[in-house]
């Protein structure tokens, strides 16, 4: 039962099914705090964008889409809604804290957030290594298999429920190889601000990221915690994963244009303003810009009469 303050379960106890356990009033306003805090970086990543030209906020849109998407999700949880009762593999009468368990409460709607939030982290990462096309879309492919098999195991009763816990890290430590080995490397090529922005980012997330098998072993996998500490669990790594890293990360693009990454974007306004008033054209050589790749070597010094 909710207390005086926040209503949201009760009002919503008429929604669908609900499990013998599932999230109490605290949960719910942790929910909602962390709902209040994807929001407010959602408008801060938004406001930021506008310090940079329109062909180089491709980063700090795709980062403010992470945050907007998981606002949303909290705020569904927070109501006690997206989700829907499973049998316990393990009921636990012994346990304090799962003990009223024969059904309990799963979130489908963190799914539905991470199969869209995870790729955009990934592909945050990717774009600033520099990584090949053909390298991002496996990475990303991974990804989808990762969440899809964590859905599919938290929405399974019986013990066949590990082997989709199995096959999503399975995916997790393909994705672990592609950024610290290959990504690495295209990143070490590129070097200055993209490297050292890939590299922070790179490690912060891939070492949150291990700690979500455990989460999901401890809750929707083994009913250890209860749904209030599910939420605290996944909120605290969630909250590690999309406002910080996007913190560092977009702290570290700051001087970082697309163009030194290799990204072509167009920019339509100044393509017409070209077409209309043709003139002399600055042209800028090929390759990573000074302040990724480092100084140029080899340039002739200047000379003196």
């Amino acid at each position: 039962m909710s207390g005086p303050g926040n209503q949201a379960l009760n009002i919503n106890s008429v929604v669908a099914q609900h499990a013998n356990l599932e999230i109490t009033n605290h949960g719910s306003d942790w929910y909602y705090a962390v709902c209040a805090l994807m929001g407010a970086f959602t408008i801060l990543f938004m406001a930021l964008s506008f310090t940079k030209p329109q062909e180089d906020r491709l980063f700090h849109y795709i980062t403010a889409g992470i945050t907007g998407v998981a606002c949303i999700s909290y705020f569904a949880m927070g109501s006690n809604l997206g989700q829907t009762p499973i049998q316990a593999e393990f009921i636990r009468p012994g346990s304090r804290w799962v003990w009223p368990a024969g059904t309990r409460e799963i979130f489908y709607a963190r799914y539905i957030d991470w199969v869209v939030t995870t790729p955009l982290l990934l592909l945050d990462l990717l774009l600033t290594a520099g990584v090949p096309t053909p390298t991002i879309l496996a990475t990303l492919l991974a990804d989808e298999i990762m969440i899809g098999t964590g859905l599919v195991g938290a929405l399974t009763r019986t013990r066949f429920k590990w082997g989709f816990w199995a096959f999503g890290t399975a995916a997790l430590f393909f994705i672990a190889y592609e950024l610290l080995f290959d990504a690495r490397r295209h990143a070490q090529t590129l070097g200055g601000d993209a490297k050292k922005t890939f590299m922070l980012c790179g490690v912060l997330l891939i070492s949150i990221w291990f700690l979500y098998p455990v989460a999901w072993g401890l809750s929707e996998g083994g009913n250890v915690i209860h749904p209030d500490g599910e939420a605290v669990f996944y909120g605290v790594l969630d909250i590690l994963a999309k406002p910080v890293f996007g913190l560092l990360l977009l702290w570290g693009h700051r001087k970082i244009t697309s163009s030194q990454l290799g990204l072509r974007i167009r920019n339509r306004s100044h393509a017409a303003s070209e077409k209309y008033n043709p003139g002399p054209r600055n042209v800028q050589p090929e390759g990573p810009g000074s302040n990724v790749g480092g100084t140029t070597t080899g340039a002739s010094p200047p000379t003196t009469a």
